[in-house]
Order: structure tokens, then C-alpha cells, then sequence
């Protein structure tokens, strides 16, 4: 008898020389490649998503402090995810079955209904398509709420741009932000915020990263003429891995895989859209608001470049 693999039933896609696997537990992205060559960081069919690799980060991202928030007067607990911590971090959907909604060689959209539960006693429909195409992996989340109460709601995703081979300690960096949300370092909370020029986080004109380690969110993005925040890493082997955000993200989290496992540490660039801030269910800050019937959509998407751009 077969056994299945940790990440379930695997959906498959292809255009042309690009690979995508999409998977069933989680909806997340396990690969994604070109003639080859990794875009995204993946992780083996026979082993368990790690360090959130591709993973739908939703009905919020990042770190929520004590699982503890208020909404329209009520106090919500949420378990701890992150218990050395204490904090619940990305959302409830990581560990959850997806199913397949409609399915074409090159494009899948996978959809869940996260219902009431103690936390948050909300009822979502998400739905994210997935889809290759001559401008690389498109990617659309949308969140409906299909309750009789208006809910709180954010979301991300947590996808590795990949460097090819070796660490991204050689790669240069292109992030078009000018503010980084500081943190503590005893829980990764937000403490404040500051401007990058300046500092070593100022990645508007591309840098080498080098040694510096980063863990931080960005805001204050600068879009190009289509309304996207392009982010760019440009690797040794030649090649530019570019990264957007679009509509409905309007932060973006860098992390550079310090505190990961030691083979997966500073092997791959996180480059994560955000809805809004670490802890904003409990600030409040950027956080959706959707009533009964209201809908929230994001999109980002990820390609390969050749040659680097000037």
C-alpha cells in the first residue's frame, strides 16, 4: 500500500520549462522552478513543510502577542502557536487540508472554509489560484465572509526566493521600502518603526547582503506603473529572481533564515507579502475589516530574469 506523502495530494503545473507543485495540506507552494533551476526554496515530497516554505499565512500573518486580541467588544484567546514565545503566529490554516476547486495543466485553485472555532469564531471561504504564464507564477488569494458578524482578517504568504547555489550571503538585494518595522528581541514584537536611509536595511538601490541578518517587515512601499512593489535578488550564477507584491499587500516581511535548522540557514531569501503589520489583530493597524458578504483580495507573483537588470 502507498502511503501518502506528509504534504498530501501534490497538484502539479507546467508551462513550458516552469514547474510548479502546489500542495494539499497547507495550499501552499512546495516548488517552483525554471529549465530546472530553483525559484522558489522547496523541500522534499517525503518530508513536512519546514520554516513555513510557500505557505498561505492567513487569517493573519506574522506574530500576535499572547494570542490575545478585541474585536467589537470581545475578548478572543487564541492557542499559542509560537509557545516559547507566547505568541500565535501565521494564522490557523498551515497544518489544514485544501482541496482542489478546478485544475488546468498550467493554473489550480485550491479553496478551504475555515469555520468557528474558539479564537476566532469567524467563517471564511478562502480560495488562492495558482497559475504559470509567460510572466511566471501569479498568485491570487481571496477571503469571503460567509458569517453573520463582520471578522478581522489578514493575510500573507511565505515563499524562499532561492540564490541557485550557496548561501544568499553573496546575492544583492533590491527592495523598494522605506520604513522597517522594528522589533524586540526577546519575542519578535513590533517596538517601533524607522526610516532606512541611512541604516543597513536601505536596499532601495541594490546592496549586497553579506553577513547582515534580517527579520524585520518593510512598509512605506514604492509601486511601478502597474501598481507593483517589484523586490529583486540577483544571484551568483547570473540570474535575478524578482518577486512582486500587488494589490491588497502592503507590507513585505525579509527574513534571512538565521534562527532556521542548520541546513536551511541562509540557504534562500523569505520574501513575505503581508496584509498588514506583526500583532495587528491586536493594534489594529492595517487590519480588514470584512463585513458579512465582504471580500478581500491579494496577489503577488514570482519570476525568473535573465540577465540581471540594470
Amino acid at each position: 500500500m502507498s502511503v501518502a506523502p506528509p504534504s498530501g495530494e501534490q497538484f502539479e503545473l507546467r508551462h513550458g520549462e516552469q514547474r510548479a507543485t502546489v500542495v494539499e495540506v497547507g495550499g501552499g507552494l512546495r516548488s517552483y522552478s525554471v529549465a530546472g533551476r530553483e525559484v522558489l526554496e522547496s523541500y522534499p515530497l517525503e518530508a513536512i513543510c519546514d520554516g513555513g516554505h510557500g505557505t498561505p499565512l492567513i487569517p493573519w500573518p506574522n506574530r500576535l502577542a499572547d494570542g490575545r486580541y478585541s474585536f467589537n467588544g470581545k475578548e478572543h484567546q487564541l492557542a499559542l502557536s509560537e509557545p516559547t514565545r507566547h505568541n500565535a503566529i501565521h494564522g490557523l490554516l498551515r497544518w489544514r487540508s485544501w482541496r482542489a476547486l478546478e485544475q488546468t495543466p498550467a493554473a489550480v485553485t485550491v479553496g478551504i472554509q475555515l469555520h468557528p472555532m474558539p479564537g476566532y469564531p469567524f467563517s471564511l471561504d478562502i480560495r488562492i489560484v495558482y497559475e504559470l504564464g509567460e510572466e511566471g507564477l501569479e498568485v491570487t488569494t481571496t477571503a469571503s465572509n460567509v458569517g453573520e458578524e463582520p471578522c478581522p482578517y489578514g493575510c500573507g504568504q511565505h515563499p524562499y526566493l532561492s540564490p541557485g547555489e550557496g548561501p544568499i550571503d553573496r546575492c544583492t538585494l533590491e527592495l523598494p521600502a522605506a520604513v522597517r518595522i522594528l522589533t524586540d528581541e526577546e519575542r519578535s514584537l513590533p517596538s517601533g518603526r524607522e526610516a532606512v536611509a541611512g541604516t543597513a536595511f536601505d536596499f532601495r538601490s541594490p546592496r549586497v547582503i553579506g553577513a547582515l541578518g534580517i527579520d524585520s517587515a518593510f512598509t512605506e512601499l514604492v509601486r511601478d506603473s502597474r501598481g507593483r512593489v517589484p523586490v529583486r535578488l540577483a544571484c551568483p550564477d547570473g540570474r535575478t529572481v524578482e518577486l512582486w507584491t500587488g494589490e491588497g499587500y502592503e507590507l513585505i516581511e525579509i527574513f534571512t533564515g538565521d534562527t532556521l535548522a542548520p541546513g536551511r540557514r541562509r540557504t534562500a531569501l523569505a520574501v513575505e507579502p503581508m496584509s498588514c503589520p506583526p500583532n495587528a489583530f491586536a493594534s489594529g493597524e492595517q487590519l480588514v475589516v470584512l463585513d458579512p458578504g465582504g471580500r478581500h483580495t491579494a496577489r503577488w507573483g514570482v519570476r525568473l530574469l535573465s540577465p540581471r537588470p540594470s
